[in-house]
């Protein structure tokens, strides 16, 4: 999986380099990189996901009277 930004003509590299930056973050390349920095026990990584599910759900419940 490749991903890869077109420089355009008359571009700065600047700016190409904050588009590359939106498409990783976009695609949650940088979030899982950062996860895999360490080993994760899979207790702590079931625990972690039901808590993420819980918020989820929370957010859920309380936005969908409006």
């Amino acid at each position: 999986m490749a991903i890869d930004v077109k420089v355009r003509k008359g571009e700065p590299m600047e700016r190409a380099l904050r588009r590359l930056k939106k498409r990783l973050d976009r695609e949650g390349v940088i979030r899982d990189v950062r996860a895999k920095r360490y080993f994760e026990k899979p207790s702590q990584a079931k625990r972690r996901k039901k808590k993420e599910l819980d918020f989820n759900n929370m957010l859920r419940v309380r936005y969908s009277n409006m």
